[in-house]
């Protein structure tokens, strides 16, 4: 497992974030919650790619959370969790 960690904003938070070290006490937007995981290495170009496939098709910035939200939505939708 790596240890690489990196904050990510939701994709209509109105910023550019490509680094690290960004850190907004209480920042809440659309129901999000700031947490920080740790991905395995190969999970990072894989959530780069279909971000930018997503921002091309749909004509909106998408980012490696929003893949991630989109990724975990459909995991607790197919186990009944979510609708």
């Amino acid at each position: 497992m790596s240890g690489h960690q990196e904050h990510q904003h939701d994709e209509h938070c109105g910023h550019e974030h490509h680094g690290h070290g960004h850190d907004e006490a209480g920042e809440h937007e659309h129901g999000l919650v700031e947490v920080t995981i740790q991905l395995e290495d190969e999970h990072i170009p894989a959530l780069d790619e279909v971000a930018a496939e997503l921002t091309k098709e749909l004509k909106q910035p998408w980012d490696r959370g929003a893949v991630v939200r989109l990724a975990l939505s459909e995991f607790f939708s197919r186990r009944g969790m979510i609708t």
